[in-house]
């Protein structure tokens, strides 16, 4: 049985979601046909829908006995975490054809890199590229050819919008393909350390080049717990993936038979199958409950506080940040991998995975097991893992002990008894604060705010030395509205480096960090942000903060707050100018909350209002 947190949770969002939820679902509805979907399409249409395939597919193509399935694809060269998927369409349509449908490579989706665009400026589109990619993958589907979906995406802001994309086709099943992480090269926390010597100008460039190119040094993703890898966690435990396919890295042979299995189940899936499975039916409130554990017991990123806010709104359900900081009160922390830990990904699927983690949870009662899945009904089936035997991809029980307790352990031995994850509350407004990577003894800070409104000028004053002291930066109109809210990583050594020369800091932004950031406290996604009026505006140098992640509290300490002008302030948008970022000024002006999705999408109309 559910835990009675999970329960109530569960249904708070239910009933809260009642409207929009059932306005999805008759949307639904409405486009389930048990043809394919080509059929309804006139001559001309589907002769141009046909148009370039091969003379026996095109065949197929105007016949309606087979299902055709969508491949949109994130893939380019630059990413390793999606080079990968160069060889996927052939394979995806491959194991398509073999189980009785047909595929068509639908269209690209754009993928962009935060590692790369760390501290620069094409880092205030990385947020905005998530509904881009959300509209290109609507834009793959709208043809009306398609009676499935293959989705080919793996980092932070790619996965969220190609399934918000897809849950808007809610009627077509849809299966997620993993590509699986890098090989472990330089340790995680090897390279941080590099970086906090080049922050303090003990190392060179050079040095720091050669550590970090040890660590990021082939394909597949980057191998840190960040959001790339927790994006594919919570695809495996919302049901998305196939059982076990989320952590297997690339180029090997169980990787390519899991990519030929999702090319083979999606046409099961389909109407014309044997089990058909919408999307919009996957991705329920238990299944949305169920991917806010994963996030909590494994000491996620802190951008899926924004994804899988936005990712819920796109299915009609209403999920709300304290939604996360209940569950995170009963949900305990199971995992440790960097930034939370010294492992990388692979030693944690080494220690017992993904399968392990769920089959701890459900035991507990900490995850819903009466959902839909693309594998079948009932998430008890996410406890096996894939192998293969003389050829054959099987799946078979998981192990039912961690291999390595210092990386992976079960609820009865958990490093923390709550989440990773911590919502903030105060006189400067709400925060979210990543506290499984913080040591208890920097959990709570109180020291005068330095305020800066750019984060170039906190590392120029940083490198004066003017920053040697106890303090709590304030980093102001960072957020959606004011510059498209770019992560501010880079902040992170010098940080890292004060604190570890015994000073009590803390960073307080209505930016995000990273899903790789830890180490020092951070409240972060401060909402209101300061470009919309929030109190972080009216801030000044000497003001006395407090970060508190025990309490759950974020106080300026001043009487006058109410009564003080705002100062600096966000570029203007005729400003905001150069690396492409005039192109999405569109989007900066539409752009919503941060604890709302920081979504440029407008609420889907009510069933009333559909048919008012």
């Amino acid at each position: 049985m559910p835990h009675h947190q999970i329960d109530a949770v569960t249904a708070r969002i239910t009933e809260r979601s009642r409207e929009s939820r059932s306005a999805y679902l008759a949307r639904i509805a409405q486009q389930v046909d048990l043809r394919p979907a080509r059929a309804r399409l006139g001559c001309a249409n589907l002769a141009h829908g046909f148009a370039a395939a091969a003379p026996d597919e095109k065949q197929a193509l105007r016949r309606f006995g087979k299902p055709n399935i969508a491949i949109i694809s994130s893939y380019n060269d630059l990413l390793s975490a999606h080079k990968p998927f160069e060889r996927y369409p052939a394979l995806l349509k491959r194991g398509v054809v073999e189980a009785g449908g047909l595929a068509q490579f639908a269209g690209g989706v754009p993928a962009m890199c935060d590692g790369i665009t760390q501290g620069r400026p094409g880092m205030e589109l990385s947020l905005f590229s998530r509904d881009v990619i959300a509209m290109s993958t609507a834009i793959a589907l709208s043809h009306e050819m398609f009676d499935g979906a293959l989705l080919l995406g793996v980092c932070d802001k790619i996965v969220p919008g190609l399934l918000i994309g897809a849950l808007s086709f809610g009627h077509l099943p849809t299966v997620l393909v993993p590509a699986g992480p890098m090989t472990s090269g330089l340790p995680n926390g090897e390279k941080a350390r590099v970086r906090e010597q080049y922050a303090q100008g003990l190392v060179d460039r050079a040095a720091l080049l050669e550590a970090e190119a040890a660590s990021y040094h082939g394909e597949g993703t980057c191998t840190f717990y960040g959001t790339a890898n927790s994006n594919q966690m919570l695809m495996e435990v919302m049901g998305l993936h196939l059982p076990g396919s989320t952590f297997v890295n690339p180029g090997t042979e169980l990787r390519d038979a899991l990519t030929a299995a999702a090319a083979r189940r999606i046409v099961d899936l389909t109407p014309v199958g044997h089990d058909y499975t919408p999307i919009g039916h996957v991705v329920d409130e238990r299944a949305v409950v169920n991917g806010a554990v994963a996030l909590l017991a494994t000491g996620g990123s802190t951008n899926h506080t924004i994804h899988l806010v936005a990712i819920a709104a796109a299915a009609g359900i209403r999920l709300t940040w304290d939604d996360l900081d209940d569950l995170s009160t009963v949900v305990p922390l199971l995992t440790r991998i960097y930034p939370n830990g010294t492992a990388d990904v692979n030693h944690f699927h080494a220690a017992g995975g993904t399968a392990f983690l769920v089959r701890e949870l459900l035991d507990a009662g900490l995850l819903h097991e009466d959902v839909r899945t693309v594998a079948g009904p009932g998430l008890r089936r996410y406890t096996d893992e894939p192998a293969l035997r003389d050829g054959a991809l099987q799946w078979a029980p998981g192990t039912p002990h961690s291999h390595d307790p210092d990386v992976l352990r079960p609820v009865a031995q958990a490093f923390a008894r709550d989440g990773g994850l911590k919502v903030l509350r105060g006189n400067l407004g709400r925060a979210v604060s990543k506290v499984s990577a913080v040591a208890p003894k920097h959990r709570v800070v109180t020291a005068p705010a330095r305020v800066f409104d750019d984060q170039a000028d906190f590392l120029a004053t940083y490198r004066t030395g003017n920053l040697d002291r106890d303090f709590v930066a304030v980093l102001r109109y960072q957020g959606p509205s004011a510059n498209g809210m770019p992560e501010l990583h880079s902040l992170a050594p010098a940080l890292g480096a004060l604190q570890g020369q015994g000073h009590q800091v803390a960073l307080v932004t209505d930016g995000r960090l990273s899903g790789a950031s830890g180490k020092f406290p951070a409240a972060i996604h401060v909402t209101p942000e300061a470009a919309m009026g929030g109190p972080l505006a009216k801030v000044r140098d000497g003001d006395l903060v407090t970060v508190d992640s025990i309490t759950g509290t974020l106080t300026v300490h001043v009487d006058d707050l109410d009564l003080r002008d705002a100062t600096g302030g966000a570029p203007a948008v005729d400003q905001w100018v150069g690396t492409g970022r005039e192109l999405f000024a569109g989007l900066r002006a539409n752009v919503g909350p941060a604890d709302e999705g920081a979504t440029t999408f407008v609420p889907a109309p009510s069933l009333e209002e559909q048919y008012a």
